[in-house]
């Protein structure tokens, strides 16, 4: 954990369980996952999360019948986590994206990351596009939600949003594109979400 992450354990500690402090924790699944699974009902296997923050998003995938693993950097966003679902089989580990196992590479039939490529300084983006896509596997899928801008927008960050051809990174990694829509952003985060769904 570095400078540019470190801040997100600091975040989870001060909040003391308190998921108000949490300004992305909505204590429910992320809508566009929940679409996707609904449309999937066939679809099954070993799944991640991308920054799972407090489960929620495992819970849904877990429930959906996948073999779920969901990590975080923060220890104490997975505790906590762990807390919330103490009864479900979702396996939660503390992971640094940019450091992850072997045992992760192309391991994957579900990925889903959400809103975590942005929580970065730009630099990171293309080392995180890549990590995030080492670990779908073969014939795997991969759901990526993320804030986006349109070109000459500036955001102080974090977060900071996704340019269109930014996302066009994934498919550099043997990934193909098989659906791709962008939507009004409501939040003030952004003017704009982009959902991108992949296939290796």
């Amino acid at each position: 954990m570095n400078k540019d992450t470190a801040w997100f354990e600091a975040l989870y500690q001060k909040a003391e369980e308190d998921h108000t402090q949490i300004p992305w924790a909505k204590l429910e699944a992320n809508p566009f996952l929940v679409e996707f699974l609904e449309s999937q009902i066939n679809f099954k296997g070993k799944a991640l999360v991308i920054g799972c923050g407090l489960g929620d998003d495992a819970k849904v995938i877990a429930d959906a019948g996948f073999e779920t693993t969901a990590i975080d950097i923060s220890q104490s966003a997975i505790k906590w986590a762990k807390k919330r679902f103490c009864d479900d089989t979702i396996d939660f580990q503390v992971q640094d994206v940019l450091a992850l196992p072997e045992s992760f590479l192309g391991h994957f039939d579900f990925v889903f990351e959400a809103l975590t490529i942005q929580s970065l300084p730009i630099a990171y983006r293309p080392r995180m596009i890549e990590a995030v896509a080492s670990t779908v596997a073969l014939k795997g899928r991969l759901l990526v939600v993320a804030h986006g801008k349109n070109k000459g927008e500036k955001f102080e960050g974090p977060p900071w949003p996704l340019l269109v051809n930014e996302l066009g990174l994934f498919r550099m990694h043997d990934l193909t594109q098989m659906e791709f829509s962008i939507h009004a952003e409501p939040s003030g985060l952004s003017s704009l979400k982009f959902k991108a769904l992949y296939q290796n």
